[in-house]
């Protein structure tokens, strides 16, 4: 990372999630304002499911275009929607079946197709979407990652062949634990986002975020998180912040 990204630090997950999902709402509001409607890609995994039940709760619920809003997936395991590990799967019991946004406006990844082949036909979605050419990316209003231990994010990790994909959108790759095959949006498509939002929570992830927000060892696949316009937002909790020193917390916003 050669910029310098902003940093927000909540005191616990529940204010985590309740941040996160004013973010949502004024990025889709301004969005739509600006451009008639709202792009988000948003991942899975326990930090983000608290924020995706808020959106499914009032006032969140009423206050999202919903018929403006078309939602899409940054990565996916290859396994059945009803599988507990199916992001998509637990995003619809945690907010999609509870809010009116149009069916036509969800983009869920083609997980239960053979690997390749759910990763073209899903680049075939995107272009299809946003309505670009063979060698264009797409460009969303608002990405949501996650970052593991091992500094992956979405379903890129470490010293695996897809972190040097500039081409393609979207591509198979296993690995993660559990150790599956997945799908997963590529640096090029992420770091055209016009806002990206890391969202990270717990002791656990304290020496990852001190890493990626210190300088220091690269390597890591969320270094490479690099927007060529948009803004990234560290949203972590205390106990996520806990190692950070002073010097990366002049970069912390209200």
């Amino acid at each position: 990372m050669i910029f310098k990204p902003k940093i927000i630090i909540e005191d616990n997950p529940v204010s985590l999630a309740f941040r996160a999902a004013d973010i949502f709402v004024q990025t889709a509001i301004d969005s739509v304002e600006k451009r008639t409607s709202f792009s988000v890609a948003i991942s899975g995994g326990s930090t983000p499911r608290a924020m995706h039940r808020m959106l499914g709760e009032e006032p969140y619920r009423s206050n999202i275009p919903w018929d403006k809003t078309c939602l899409f997936w940054v990565d996916e395991r290859c396994v059945p929607e009803y599988d507990h590990t199916s992001n998509y799967g637990t995003a619809k019991s945690d907010f999609l079946d509870k809010v009116p946004i149009p069916k036509k406006h969800l983009h869920p990844m083609p997980a239960e197709r053979f690997p390749e082949d759910g990763a073209a036909a899903y680049q075939k979605v995107l272009k299809a979407f946003f309505r670009i050419d063979e060698t264009s990316f797409p460009v969303f209003d608002l990405i949501f990652l996650g970052i593991g231990t091992d500094g992956h994010i979405a379903s890129l990790f470490p010293e695996h062949r897809s972190l040097a994909e500039k081409e393609r959108l979207v591509v198979a790759v296993k690995g993660g634990n559990p150790n599956l095959t997945r799908l997963t949006l590529t640096y090029p498509v992420l770091n055209r986002a016009r806002k990206i939002v890391f969202l990270v929570s717990g002791n656990g992830k304290s020496e990852i975020v001190k890493r990626m927000l210190s300088g220091g060892q690269a390597g890591f696949p969320a270094q490479k998180i690099n927007p060529v316009k948009g803004e990234v937002l560290w949203l972590v909790d205390r106990d996520a912040a806990s190692l950070l020193s002073k010097a990366v917390l002049v970069n912390k916003i209200k």
